[in-house]
């Protein structure tokens, strides 16, 4: 028999919604209730106070962050374009290598 997928504090949608919306939901929850690194003391005990709003409980801060995490994802896109990029010294040696080469 097949063991079916826990899927926290949305089971109390039942049948309800679809299972792919369920599970964005799920992902979501988990990520906003879980306990942050703090960017002041560097603990763990980083609550949501409300939305986009962030507390310490060790160090008592106060700060704004993203709706559902503290800290920024990076895109998908934004790392494509981090590799597609050459390094500066890979540049400077591919350039010196055309020049002996061409005079």
């Amino acid at each position: 028999m097949k063991e079916e997928q826990k899927h926290g504090s949305v089971k109390r949608f039942g049948a309800r919604y679809g299972r792919k919306l369920k599970l964005k939901l799920s992902q979501i929850e988990f990520e906003q209730k879980k306990s942050h690194k703090c960017p002041y003391c560097n603990k763990p005990a980083v609550k949501r106070v409300s939305l986009g709003i962030w507390q310490c409980k060790k160090c008592n801060a106060k700060f704004t962050g993203k709706a559902y995490s503290v800290t920024k994802k990076v895109l998908a896109k934004e790392q494509e374009q981090e590799i597609e990029e050459p390094a500066e010294e890979e540049t400077e040696a591919y350039e010196e290598a055309s020049e002996e080469q061409n005079g």
